[in-house]
């Protein structure tokens, strides 16, 4: 069994929906154990948000795998990165770390493909949804992904961060949401939605309009429980 390391804090709510989804998957999995180790270094989301204003992909690179070394030295066997948005520099990370990083972005699309989806639709931050690190790995497997237009973009980093990440969960708020799935649905066809954003399970609980909505975190943590038991070797 790997010790788990996990780069967090980016935001907080998210990080406890990690660590509450991984405890639960590994007690399925492995019910005669009390639970995995896990360490978690509780990243300043004010800090990763300015770097990230000013678009310096070393500087994010440096910031993070600065973590990851943290998480090396604190025992940690593998490490993910509990946030969809700074797998902008993912692979620069990975191929720079110690121990071996798992990618929220490789499994979802692992996902999406055994479940047969091939046009997703995808909300996140503006960062995600105006950079391609989802688009590459999903079209080089015959998938396509589509971003909400950039008034509806504007609309939900904005609901991200003056709400859903501060965990005020707003019912109109919701709506709103739901209304962008329902354009996307009518203008391209979406097969599936990711929800690119760790933030937004916790608001958008339940796949609507008869396709699926993939919560990125839960199937992150599945595959961090697999890896952690060994039973996948899917991390660079």
């Amino acid at each position: 069994m790997k010790k788990i390391g996990i780069i967090g804090g980016i935001g907080p709510e998210s990080t406890v929906d990690y660590y509450k989804l991984i405890i639960g998957a590994f007690h399925e999995k492995q019910v005669d154990s009390a639970g995995p180790e896990i360490i978690i270094y509780s990243a300043d989301l004010a800090a990763l948000l300015k770097i990230l204003e000013t678009k310096d992909l070393e500087l994010l690179t440096e910031w993070l795998l600065a973590r990851v070394l943290s998480l090396h030295k604190a025992g940690a066997e593998f490490a993910v990165i509990a946030s969809n948005t700074p797998h902008i520099v993912f692979e620069n990370v990975r191929s720079r770390s110690p121990i071996p990083m798992l990618s929220i972005v490789e499994e979802t699309r692992r996902y999406a493909q055994e479940c047969g989806f091939k046009k997703l639709g995808l909300m996140g931050t503006k960062f995600t949804m105006e950079a391609d690190f989802f688009q590459k790995p999903f079209e080089e497997n015959a998938m396509t992904v589509i971003v909400p237009d950039e008034e509806d973009q504007a609309l939900i980093h904005r609901r991200i961060f003056s709400e859903i990440e501060l965990g005020i969960i707003k019912e109109a708020t919701r709506q709103e949401l739901l209304s962008i799935v329902k354009k996307m649905i009518a203008g391209h066809a979406i097969d599936a939605l990711i929800l690119g954003c760790t933030e937004l399970p916790l608001i958008l609980d339940k796949s609507e309009f008869g396709i699926a909505f993939l919560n990125t975190t839960a199937i992150h943590a599945e595959s961090i429980v697999d890896f952690c038991l060994g039973k996948t070797s899917n991390a660079g």
